[in-house]
């Protein structure tokens, strides 16, 4: 299928179910206050309101590329979307707050089945210069959802409710789940048995290990998660059907796209917590306010977006990449000299030059059994990531309020995602994925 007209409507409830999915992610982030005064309960559930979404969503993401193999890529994506539904809607009516965290824990579920659909079924919806062009547009759509989380969040609490945020997620996935009925199902050649023991070790190691870093640091958890995490890795080696594709790990360029996704969206949700938190507790600006702060990085994430998906990807191919990680680096220099709108704006225009062909040049060296495995492996690190940047960049600058700090770890993690992606595959060409 050639991205048309007639491809673009397929294409598009994909994107609009995973902006949907990823939005959530960080929609409580300037909501969270205010959500806790409506609900009451103790304050350190605020934290919870988001991470009870992440958690499921980065433990099981894995799985639900792996169920997409088996299933059928359509059917296990419309099943999440509804789900995402029903979750939503209690969300929205949750009367407490253990009613809303907890379904927030669903919204997490069904996300992780939707997500890594989305990969698998681009790919066989297109082909060819197409198959650039739309998974193209895959890293835009996640990109501006993430930093637009905030925002949405704000506008909605400030001009509604936060109840808002979450129900308007309801009439979203019932358009998704009506225009389903154009996409293709599609799985795996030869399917496999889902690996139920790599699952549980999977979805254990993750959660052992991200849990501490929301809830006192606990190191000794910390541990014990990447010691299941390691002993996952020794048992698929020995599984004659593994949850993940021990193939991914042949060529280097995959293990260097993990590291460059896990690095990067540290930095983005990151840089965006502190900012939220700096204007709201330095500049004493309210919800909204300092939601509205995030403008000039949305703003610079859509254009850029834009110009590198129609002229610069085309012509340059992955060299975009390593351009935008300069200009988010130039822009977060220039914030430690005080000009935050400004450096803000060049650090959005960094990340769109970044996103748009790094989910391309990432899944190039992925073969097609490979693609579940894949998607739920860049998924998940992603939300890995996220979780890091917000844990890590919120205790630094919590510990004194100290905006410089933040922003000078942000410069050295930058680079060290300028080292990750030089490993990655550099061709012109980012539409001719791997041979099987």
């Amino acid at each position: 299928m050639q991205l048309t007209k007639t491809g673009s409507v397929p294409l598009a409830t994909l994107l609009a179910a995973e902006a949907m999915n990823v939005l959530d992610a960080t929609i409580t982030q300037v909501a969270g206050p205010a959500i806790h005064a409506d609900l009451g309960g103790p304050a350190s559930a605020i934290p919870w309101f988001g991470a009870a979404y992440t958690l499921p969503f980065a433990m099981l993401l894995i799985t639900g590329g792996r169920l997409g193999d088996l299933l059928g890529r359509r059917r296990v994506f419309l099943c999440g979307v509804a789900m995402f539904a029903l979750a939503s809607l209690c969300c929205a009516l949750a009367p407490g707050t253990g009613v809303l965290i907890g379904a927030r824990a669903v919204q997490g579920m069904a996300a992780a089945l939707v997500i890594p659909q989305t990969f698998g079924l681009i790919k066989a919806m297109f082909s060819g210069p197409a198959l650039a062009s739309a998974l193209g547009w895959n890293g835009p759509v996640v990109g501006l959802s993430a930093v637009s989380g905030p925002l949405l969040g704000a506008l909605l609490t400030d001009l509604v409710s936060w109840r808002a945020a979450f129900l308007v997620n309801v009439p979203i996935s019932l358009a998704v789940l009506m225009a389903g009925r154009l996409l293709p199902e599609d799985r795996a050649e030869h399917p496999v048995r889902l690996d139920v023991q790599g699952t549980l070790l999977a979805s254990l190691g993750m959660g052992l290990v991200v849990y501490p870093l929301l809830d006192r640091w606990n190191w000794a958890l910390f541990g014990a998660g990447a010691a299941v995490l390691v002993l996952f890795g020794f048992h698929q080696r020995n599984r004659r059907h593994p949850l993940v594709e021990p193939s991914l790990f042949e060529h280097r360029g995959f293990p260097a796209a993990l590291a460059a996704s896990t690095l990067f969206f540290a930095v983005m949700n990151g840089l965006m917590l502190v900012v939220v938190l700096h204007q709201q507790l330095d500049e004493g600006l309210g919800v909204l306010a300092s939601g509205l702060t995030l403008l000039p990085w949305s703003g610079g994430l859509a254009i850029s977006s834009w110009v590198a998906g129609k002229w610069l990807v085309p012509r340059h191919g992955s060299r975009v990449a390593f351009a935008g990680l300069a200009l988010l680096l130039a822009g977060i220099l220039l914030a430690l000299g005080g000009t935050l709108p400004i450096a803000l704006g060049i650090g959005g225009l960094g990340l769109g030059l970044f996103t748009v062909p790094f989910f391309t040049a990432a899944l190039s060296v992925v073969r097609p059994q490979e693609t579940g495995s894949a998607a739920g492996l860049l998924n998940a690190v992603q939300q890995i990531g996220a979780t890091l940047g917000i844990a890590v960049f919120g205790t630094v600058f919590l510990h004194g309020h100290s905006v410089v700090r933040a922003f000078a770890l942000a410069a050295v993690l930058v680079v060290a995602t300028m080292i990750a992606t030089a490993l990655m595959p550099r061709t012109r060409d980012l539409a001719t994925p791997r041979r099987p």
